[in-house]
């Protein structure tokens, strides 16, 4: 009787996770300061290491926890920086502004895409999704406005439009990385503690289960893959106003876009929040490492991910939480007594 009228009160936060995102907070304060006193070298590291783990959240949302596995994650990538182009060099909108309106039409884009895509289950998803991306790249390869096949470079009154000068170029290229970076994490981080977070994880066990629970399979579907496209549009935009130059094998590389993406998340631990964190760590240590070798270097790369789907399909931070029962982030819901 005693047991029955307990009270009991649900928590998210865990000392872990309070530790944690003191840990996080204190580590954005670091990465703050550091264009005042690191040189260009690292900088540019945390602007390619902060386009990564925006591009890793952003997968591992779709395939982690919407279970949508996407190869096709570059078409995003390459029409957020094409539509850079068209709306900075032709339209005349402010570089900075237009990276952000370039995401926005990107994420129109997408629902069209999505209507299309959400007819296949499985393995075609992912194969539809390559598909789409290979279309996108075809066409505006043969678009001559934008530089055909071969590509085009901003104009020079566009470039002196971002930051002035080159020291202040890179500033307000780092600290836009660095914001968009930030900025992925808190979208996913928000989005995973709402109900739709919730609906999510339902559908990902279990679409007919969660159907049969009332939830909107195809809307909730639909909202987390167009919020991933339009933030993987304003990274490729991002990207490529700091490259200064596009061309459709560039924009639409399955490789640098996609598979190093898909790579991050695997090793990293899917399904987790902090698992792009971790996994983008890993890879950057693993390219400084073994890039100098070419091919071999792909070769360790596909060494390591089949091993640890092998031997801990979980993922490093998926070993590391079940050994130790740590979280950076409160995500998870626990019920205790009062």
């Amino acid at each position: 009787m005693n047991a029955m009228n307990n009270a009991y009160l649900v928590q998210r936060a865990t000392r872990s996770s309070q530790v944690g995102l003191v840990l996080l907070g204190v580590l954005v304060l670091v990465l703050a300061s550091l264009p005042f006193w690191a040189d260009r070298a690292v900088l540019r590291q945390v602007v390619e290491f902060a386009y990564y783990l925006a591009l890793a959240q952003m997968w591992n949302l779709l395939a982690g926890y919407a279970g949508m596995v996407s190869v096709g994650q570059q078409a995003f990538v390459g029409l957020g920086g094409y539509l850079l182009f068209v709306l900075a060099s032709q339209l005349g909108v402010p570089p900075l502004a237009a990276v952000f309106l370039a995401g926005l039409v990107v994420a129109l884009l997408a629902v069209p895409t999505a209507l299309v895509l959400f007819r296949l289950r499985g393995a075609y998803f992912a194969i539809g999704t390559w598909v789409v991306a290979e279309v996108f790249r075809l066409g505006l390869a043969q678009v001559g406005s934008l530089g055909g096949g071969s590509g085009q470079s901003l104009p020079a009154s566009i470039v002196r439009q971002i930051g002035g000068s080159r020291d202040g170029r890179e500033m307000l290229m780092y600290f836009s990385a660095l914001a968009i970076a930030v900025g992925a994490v808190l979208v996913v981080y928000l989005l995973l503690r709402s109900r739709q977070g919730l609906a999510l994880t339902a559908i990902r066990d279990s679409e007919p289960a969660s159907g049969s629970l009332g939830i909107n399979v195809f809307r909730t579907k639909l909202l987390v893959y167009v919020l991933a496209a339009g933030c993987t549009g304003v990274v490729g935009a991002l990207i490529f106003l700091q490259k200064l130059r596009i061309s459709p094998d560039a924009a639409f590389s399955v490789q640098d876009w996609t598979a190093a993406v898909i790579f991050i998340v695997i090793i990293g631990g899917i399904g987790t929040l902090e698992g792009p964190l971790i996994g983008t760590l890993i890879y950057f240590i693993l390219r400084s490492c073994f890039a100098e070798f070419g091919a071999l270097y792909m070769i360790i790369l596909g060494a390591v991910a089949v091993l640890m789907m092998l031997k801990a399909p979980q993922g490093v931070w998926g070993l590391v939480s079940e050994r130790f029962g740590w979280q950076l982030f409160p995500m998870q819901r626990r019920l205790t007594s009062l």
